[in-house]
């Protein structure tokens, strides 16, 4: 097959020169409801073309990589006095695999245990290329479903507004849960 990206012969979707070159994670932060941070690793702009890929059969070869590469190095460098239960936002699956639920299963480690099914958007209406006001109007309406860790990891795969968060952090809060942070594989504040 060839490489997405150069064209080249290679093994994977993404051959290792392009991984390597163009997929090497950065850290980009920042806060919802004034404390909780949001940890992305890439730039939306940078990576937007194969987060559009989510949607295809493609995406699950996509979305592994991209995982790989980042969140599944993250979890390898967390330590926490304990084990910390990851929830993806909304891990339903269509065309075949939820792109939500590749990225949490990246996170298992010494620290991180997956959990999946726990948190559901009965709002169905995408937000993507939505403005903020259509977010705020179009509430997910998230449903969650019993699970007794207390502390927790939010993962999505783009933070724009912050609004899925948010909305999720105060879902967990309302079930006294506690959200250590957010993690998301780009944002699409930064510049």
């Amino acid at each position: 097959m060839r490489c997405l990206m150069c064209e080249n012969l290679s093994l994977s979707h993404i051959c290792n020169n392009c991984q390597n070159k163009f997929l090497s994670p950065s850290i980009y932060k920042r806060k919802i409801l004034n404390n909780i941070e949001v940890i992305s690793f890439y730039k939306y702009s940078d990576i937007k073309d194969l987060l559009h890929t989510k949607h295809t059969d493609l995406g699950y070869y996509v979305y592994s990589i991209l995982a790989k590469n980042s969140l599944k190095k993250f979890a390898a460098a967390f330590d926490y006095p304990g084990i910390v239960t990851s929830i993806a936002i909304d891990d339903y699956v269509q065309n075949g695999y939820s792109h939500t639920a590749i990225l949490n299963k990246s996170l298992k480690s010494k620290s991180i245990k997956p959990f999946f099914n726990k948190l559901r958007a009965k709002n169905k209406i995408s937000y993507s290329g939505k403005s903020r006001e259509f977010r705020i109007l179009n509430s997910r309406d998230f449903e969650l479903k019993k699970f007794k860790e207390k502390e927790l990891i939010l993962v999505d795969d783009i933070v724009t507004t912050g609004s899925t968060f948010t909305q999720a952090v105060q879902i967990m809060q309302k079930n006294q849960k506690k959200v250590l942070f957010c993690l998301a594989l780009a944002d699409a504040s930064t510049k």
